[in-house]
């Protein structure tokens, strides 16, 4: 493969990026000089004049950096493996599966009454989100470092991503593909929060929640774990496919999120059991089958390590399903398939940050540690007294902890060369470095949720009024049903 300098397409590019620019400057003056033969006539005075032409100087430098070639002066191109390259777009649309997954999945425990409103913030949730990371939310978590942080807004508009592969982040794919992988993690985070708020948030609190919480809290932390420069990656952090980045930001926030939102009407007094528990489990299933791109995926190349982290999450998802199942028996008399479904997912939550770093018995345990912790959280629940609707915390964000210091105490080296010894491998250097970045993730999350849904409140409101919460918010809010019978 020829170098893009070289090469007669990049010529053609040039050639192409520079008469956009002449024109686009040519435009820009003419719509000045308009400016001003509109205005001068009418004597509105130099004020206004000047006003509207550093507007239009504005817009337009916003326009031509969006719109100018991202990668015509691109230095010379690292090697794309075609192979890698289907294995990850491939990846990508498993993981974007996984958030109608989830749709279905909180749709069916809901009431019927809140069934289309529940499904709705899913999935527009992958409109909200992917727009913001193509925008600027690419940029902040993985653009270049500024100071640990955060990403500089070097590849706003995606500017300068495009078809040669970046090295900080995958030798072998093109740029853009790694870009729409990640996009992917993106859209679902928020999405598994509306699970502990669900059947009474308001749609537009919840679309500025959204925009908000992606950018405050899941771009930074995402550059904290994964972004190169990354203050917690610098340290030894290890998260595979976002036990850290995903799952706690997002199991803490909800649990945020329930505590200032508050409980249900009629919460503890009244039936809240799931109106579909097919659609849950047909969820479930989707979820359990996209997971296989969330983890695998990571790899970001197919090959021994992607197998190896496939494998794992199966052994990890089905070890917490058994164990989910039998406690539950024990406990309460009889299995459920309620039960089963929440404990697969536990189980493929939990392992998610050990995915790439664990072998076979190790995932075992940690799914029988996912199984077992998880259903404890979630019993206690109603001892605490908070509505976490959907269960979002308990699965999401306790399994998200355990992973994480399980990856401390698991991982071995020589399964990923890219990772490092756990406790049981001769080494406890790593469990303590978990441990803070759990403690560091969990705190700014949960402290920054509860700063955006407060402004929120005090600006347009976080809650439906108790009429609209009785009627449904598939009617309150959107002016439709789920069902006509």
């Amino acid at each position: 493969m020829g170098t893009p300098y070289k090469s007669t397409s990049y010529i053609l590019a040039c050639f192409w990026q520079l008469l956009f620019q002449v024109t686009a400057m040519g435009s820009l003056k003419d719509k000045i000089n308009e400016i001003e033969r509109e205005d001068n006539p009418k004597n509105n005075g130099k004020g206004v004049f000047e006003m509207k032409k550093g507007m239009t100087l504005v817009i337009y430098a916003i326009w031509l950096f969006f719109l100018t070639a991202p990668d015509v002066f691109a230095q010379e191109a690292g090697k794309v493996d075609a192979g890698d390259t289907a294995f990850v777009l491939l990846s990508a649309s498993l993981v974007m599966l996984m958030t109608p997954g989830l749709a279905l999945f909180y749709g069916g425990m809901v009431r019927r009454k809140n069934v289309l409103g529940t499904i709705m913030q899913s999935f527009v949730a992958i409109a909200i989100v992917s727009v913001q990371w193509i925008l600027f939310g690419y940029s902040l978590s993985f653009g270049p470092d500024i100071g640990g942080i955060i990403g500089g807004l070097d590849w706003a508009g995606l500017r300068g991503v495009g078809g040669n592969p970046n090295a900080d982040y995958a030798a072998t794919i093109p740029h853009i593909a790694f870009m729409i992988y990640q996009a992917m993690f993106a859209v679902i985070t928020p999405a598994l929060i509306t699970g502990a708020f669900a059947e009474r948030m308001k749609f537009s609190a919840f679309f500025v929640f959204t925009i908000l919480w992606s950018t405050i809290v899941y771009d930074p932390v995402a550059h904290w774990i994964w972004g190169a420069g990354g203050w917690l990656k610098n340290t030894g952090v290890l998260d595979f496919a976002g036990g850290i980045v995903v799952h706690i930001t997002s199991g803490i926030s909800a649990l945020a999120a329930a505590l200032i939102i508050g409980k249900r009407k009629g919460y503890m007094h009244e039936a809240f059991t799931p109106h579909n528990l097919p659609m849950t489990v047909l969820g479930a299933g989707l979820l359990w089958f996209g997971w296989f791109g969330f983890n695998a995926g990571s790899a970001l190349s197919s090959g021994t390590l992607s197998a190896m982290t496939f494998v794992v999450t199966h052994i990890s998802a089905v070890s917490a399903t058994l164990t989910w199942v039998i406690i539950e028996w024990l406990h309460r008399g009889k299995p459920t398939m309620f039960g089963a479904a929440t404990g697969s997912i536990a189980g493929l939550a939990t392992i998610t940050p050990a995915s790439g770093f664990v072998g076979p018995m190790s995932a075992l345990c940690i799914g029988l540690a996912a199984g077992t912790v998880c259903y404890a959280a979630l019993s206690m629940k109603n001892r605490f007294g908070y509505d976490d609707s959907l269960d979002a915390f308990g699965v999401h964000g306790i399994g998200g902890v355990l992973g994480t210091i399980a990856t401390g105490i698991f991982a071995q080296k020589v399964l990923n060369s890219a990772g490092a010894d756990g406790l049981l491998f001769g080494s406890s250097k790593m469990l303590i470095s978990q441990i803070i970045a759990v403690s560091v993730t969990a705190i700014y999350s949960f402290v920054i949720t509860v700063i955006i849904l407060k402004v929120i409140d005090w600006t347009i409101g976080l809650r439906v009024d108790e009429e609209a919460e009785v009627e449904g918010l598939d009617i309150s809010q959107h002016g439709e049903s789920g069902y006509t019978l």
